[in-house]
């Protein structure tokens, strides 16, 4: 490919993205999804969703992904794989430079998606979907009546462990200091769980087992002693780092390096629109990144419309 002009150009094929994928095809307009590597983006990599409505019995995220990428589809939406390399949001038509050449596009949505942060260890990245997971809400209920283990301290480990809790037989919070940053709400709902011991002065630094997890090795950063924990699962709860580099230094971000848009998926620039978890919102889950989608895809008609460009 070499110059591409499409109506609307999607970067990041994720749930928020190919749902205003969907949406913006149905509405007539020429829609182009740019993917680096394949459908789905986290969700691709979850073994069993199980909180998405319509599958009764969880759907297999890379399998999810590729439903939603063949709806998008079947109403004239198209993908390339491609990377974005470059970024002109201010121009009219904007200009997306791509590892597949040049696409301009009237407007543009941005679904770049967050990335967990990762504990670094030796075969995280193995394990990952095996017993190591990034979000409790997401994947808990595969460890319902088992043992889990959650590293983190802030708000999100403290959020992670009390659902935790509710379904798990045993939790255990690994933090490396001696107390959270959490704030009192949640501390006050820990203290009062019988079936969560609290690992202080600690950080993970193995993962144990052959094809599933089986437990983890914790150092305490005190005395450096070692302790093996036995445990059904991993939940990494360190922070999320939104994929905004291509665009930081276009459009404003919030204190986290999130994307600034309300609820209209609106952001600072007239014709670009921030979907799913790369943008500033409470709760960041499939189900709430196709809404964004559809969302998107309203006010981007209404965009066009303004600027008389709607096919």
């Amino acid at each position: 490919m070499q110059d591409n002009h499409v109506d609307v150009a999607i970067v990041g094929g994720g749930p928020g993205g190919y749902t205003a994928a969907l949406y913006c095809a149905r509405a007539g307009l020429e829609t182009l999804v740019l993917e680096k590597l394949s459908a789905g983006g986290q969700m691709a990599t979850t073994s069993q969703v199980e909180n998405y409505p319509g599958f009764d019995e969880g759907i297999d995220g890379f399998e999810l992904a590729e439903k939603m990428q063949r709806g998008a589809q079947r109403f004239g939406a198209r993908t390339l794989l491609a990377e974005v390399t470059g970024l002109d949001l201010k121009s009219s038509p904007k200009v997306l430079e791509t590892s597949a050449g040049r696409v301009t596009a009237f407007a543009v949505i941005l679904a770049t998606g967050a990335s967990p942060r990762a504990l670094g260890v030796q075969r995280e990245d193995f394990f990952r979907g095996r017993g190591v997971a990034y979000c409790a809400t997401c994947d808990g209920m595969m460890y319902r009546g088992k043992t889990v283990v959650v590293v983190g301290g802030g708000n999100s480990a403290a959020e992670d462990a009390r659902y935790l809790t509710r379904i798990c037989r045993k939790v255990y919070l690994v933090h490396r200091r001696d107390t959270l940053r959490a704030s009192k709400s949640y501390l006050n709902a820990l203290e009062g769980a019988d079936n969560l011991e609290f690992v202080w002065n600690a950080t993970v630094t193995a993962l144990q087992g052959e094809k599933r997890l089986s437990g983890v090795t914790v150092r305490d950063t005190v005395t450096g002693e070692l302790r093996d924990i036995a445990c059904d699962g991993l939940f990494v709860a360190i922070g999320r780092e939104p994929n905004t580099a291509l665009f930081r230094d276009m459009l404003p971000l919030d204190g986290q390096g999130y994307l600034i848009a309300d609820e209209t998926t609106k952001t600072a620039l007239p014709g670009v629109f921030a979907v799913g978890d790369v943008r500033q919102k409470p709760l960041r889950q499939i189900v709430t990144a196709a809404a964004d989608g559809a969302t998107a895809s309203k006010f981007v008609e209404e965009y066009l419309q303004e600027q008389g460009e709607s096919v």
